[in-house]
């Protein structure tokens, strides 16, 4: 990258890099509380976890899901899979399940003895949904209902040695009886998010006393429910047992293979064999020893439930689509297609149910012409943006009629639904596809009729999504759909130096123009100088981009040039107050975190009793003062992750020398990208930044659709 400095600006040359990934600081609004800094990595993370959960960024996971939905409904049994909860069986199944945790990887018995296909389960019912709604300005989700903690809740905690505080969360998440759930199982208290193992065990220990020890069941359970929480904030949907059973021989769980199994039969988790189909005999296998290893995954079984009922809508859709339609009229639209790459959009689409799309900002025009392909044939066709930027961005490329995917959901945006309560829609192009994670793709594929065709787009390069799973890039993987990779590159110094990083190259750019400019600084406090002299000064006078239109990202929350640092110096410069509306005032800048993983930018209006008054976008939104803490915090600077599907005409990017050992290829290609016109790298973290991307793509992630998927779909022609 050339060095092309701003007026004031330190020169140096631009450092080449290399580092591992590790996790990062996580405690934005809305976000669940991150790993213990002094702990051992949790399974899964394999030397820690890049702060998206894999990507890079878990400063910015706001919570593991998407927008709040109901739970998607079941899925057709697949081979491996137990059955659903709460059915008559369900024990049962579970127990000889987790038998196998020990048997087969200790191989005392093959995996053939304990897996047998199940009789396929008849597709449920599609459940009635509300009628149509009128289309509606993007408004914050319904809150759930507040469950005032009772008298004797407070009791119990004070007796447990508790904090008082915790009462209101507790009650959230045990309910009304929590009070009766804690003095049958002090381990409960591990469910509720903040709380650490060693204060459910100081919990457990002031309540039963000497009755109290590291064996006890209920602790063991408690902790395998924990470990698998704490992966799904990491994007995992399931964990291999070797990983759970060194987790809880670390916690000194006397018996972690006894754990396992009571966690099973209590139907809470699930698990799953990985590998090929037991087709040889237990004979066969103990005779020539063949057989590739069989990988055992345990999971959650929201998080497993969601992951079946995604594929096997995916599969319904990729089976279902229309065949009769006037395939010479999708012709002519394709010949008439802005570029060949819309062109082979269109075409892909005519001929197929499920189509994934990949490309970067520039290729978005291609989902945009063929909506307007499919609106000029008379079908009902729609596209869904990840926010209300992503979303203008479409309606700037002709989609006038464009939403974001959580206002398509909630039925106040797009066309409502059919008498069926299907989306009442022939054609929907996803974009963003990379932030779904699978509650709200098994949401989405749930809402679609038969016939329906989807096409997921998005950019391969970017963050995954904040909640569990990986589902673009596991639908891509799988190979069971067409596949339409764009050739419309992304223009300019900044297209040309990202595009680089999307195959590992940090190369440097021609910017005459001053579109890349790299700052170099020794340590964060002068990574926190420069950034607030490159946003409040340098910036506007030199590209002409005021500081409300240029964005800081930064990779984690704390630290001295952590979001928190950074947007006290900023507000300090840009706009200097006492805080009088909980820490804001009016014209200050934020992020809003209406619903975990959705982060939408906005400014401080004004506040009253009803609470702190927003406006985001030119929407007005007030959100209430028992809110304002969890779903608010200051937003000059924000991290990679909450930045996703959103771009501002200049970017900043900082890379103080402490966030080295937390930079992925994902975290920079999407960071870099941010900036429509400009970017400005703060550059503190000398060799880290090329080897990240030469050698650190993203932090893998545990799921199983791609599994899931090739097991009901042919490989894609």
């Amino acid at each position: 990258m050339n060095d092309h400095r701003l007026a004031g600006e330190a020169t140096d040359e631009a450092p080449e890099a290399a580092t591992t990934v590790a996790a990062e600081e996580g405690d934005g609004p809305g976000t669940p509380p991150g790993p213990d800094p002094d702990a051992p990595a949790e399974p899964g993370e394999a030397g820690g976890t890049d702060a998206s959960g894999g990507t890079g960024d878990s400063g910015a996971r706001e919570g593991s899901g998407a927008a709040a939905a109901p739970e998607p409904g079941p899925a057709a049994e697949t081979p491996g899979t137990p059955e659903e909860p709460g059915s008559a069986r369900r024990s049962a199944v579970a127990e000889a399940l987790a038998a196998a945790v020990r048997a087969v990887e200790s191989g005392e018995r093959p995996a053939a003895s304990f897996f047998n296909e199940p009789k396929p389960a008849a597709r449920p019912a599609r459940p009635a949904r509300p009628a149509p709604a009128p289309r509606a300005a993007a408004a914050p989700p319904a809150r759930a209902a507040v469950i005032p903690p009772s008298a004797e809740l407070t009791e119990v905690l004070a007796a447990g040695g508790a904090p008082e505080q915790l009462a209101g969360p507790v009650a959230a998440t045990l309910g009304e009886h929590a009070a009766e759930a804690l003095r049958e199982d002090p381990w409960r208290l591990l469910a509720v998010p903040g709380v650490r193992p060693e204060q459910a065990d100081g919990f457990a220990r002031a309540l039963l006393g000497a009755e109290c020890g590291p064996g006890d069941e209920r602790r063991a359970r408690a902790l395998v429910g924990w470990l698998l929480e704490r992966a799904a904030l990491t994007g995992h949907t399931v964990l291999e047992s070797t990983a759970l059973r060194a987790e809880l021989a670390r916690r000194s769980v006397p018996d972690a293979d006894e754990a396992l199994q009571s966690a099973v039969a209590e139907g809470s988790v699930l698990v799953f064999r990985e590998g090929p189909e037991p087709e040889e005999t237990e004979e066969t296998a103990e005779a020539d020893g063949s057989g590739e290893p069989v990988r055992l995954l345990l999971g959650l079984d929201r998080y497993a439930m969601a992951e079946e009922s995604l594929a096997d809508g995916l599969a319904r859709l990729a089976n279902a689509a229309g065949r009769d339609e006037d395939l010479a009229g999708w012709e002519d639209a394709a010949a008439g297609a802005p570029s060949p790459s819309a062109a082979e959009l269109i075409r892909a689409v005519a001929s197929a149910g499920l189509v994934t799309h990949s490309g970067g900002e520039a290729a978005r025009a291609e989902p945009a012409a063929l909506i307007a392909a499919a609106e000029g044939l008379g079908l009902r066709a729609c596209a869904a943006a990840h926010t209300e930027d992503g979303r203008r961005r479409l309606a700037a490329l002709g989609v006038t009629d464009a939403v974001t995917l959580t206002g398509l959901l909630s039925g106040q945006e797009g066309p409502g639904r059919d008498e069926d309560g299907a989306l009442a829609l022939d054609v929907l192009a996803v974009l963003d596809a990379p932030q779904l994670d699978v509650e709200t793709a098994a949401l989405l594929v749930e809402s679609l009729a038969d016939g329906t065709r989807l096409v997921l787009s998005g950019d391969p390069g970017v963050l995954w999504s904040a909640g569990p799973g990986r589902v673009f890039a596991d639908v891509v993987a799988s190979r069971t759909c067409p596949a339409v990779v764009s050739r419309t590159p992304d223009p300019g110094p900044v297209g040309e130096l990202v595009s680089g990083i999307a195959v590992g190259e940090l190369q440097q750019v021609d910017a005459p123009g001053k579109e890349v400019v790299i700052v170099p600084v020794r340590d964060p406090g002068e990574a926190v100088h420069r950034t607030v002299q490159l946003v409040a000064d340098s910036v506007p006078r030199a590209i002409g981009v005021p500081a409300e239109r240029t964005q800081v990202i930064t990779p984690g929350h704390g630290g001295p040039a952590g979001t928190r640092a950074l947007n006290a110096a900023l507000k300090e410069r840009l706009n200097p107050g006492p805080g009088r509306f909980g820490g804001f005032d009016p014209g200050d800048r934020v992020a809003y975190v209406p619903a975990p993983g959705r982060m939408v930018p906005g400014a401080v209006v004004s506040a009253d009793a009803d609470g702190l008054r927003l406006d985001c976008g030119g929407t007005p939104v007030v959100v209430p003062p028992a809110r304002v803490a969890e779903e608010v915090r200051h937003g000059w600077a924000v991290t990679a992750h909450q930045a996703a599907g959103t771009r501002w005409e200049a970017a900043v990017v900082v890379l103080p020398g402490d966030a080295a050992a937390t930079l992925t290829r994902s975290w920079v290609y999407t960071a870099f990208s941010r900036g429509e016109r400009h970017l400005s790298v703060v550059h503190g973290v000398d060799q880290a930044l090329a080897r990240a991307v030469a050698e650190v793509p993203a932090t893998e992630r545990d799921t199983r659709l791609r599994p899931l998927l090739e097991a009901q779909l042919r490989p894609a022609g």
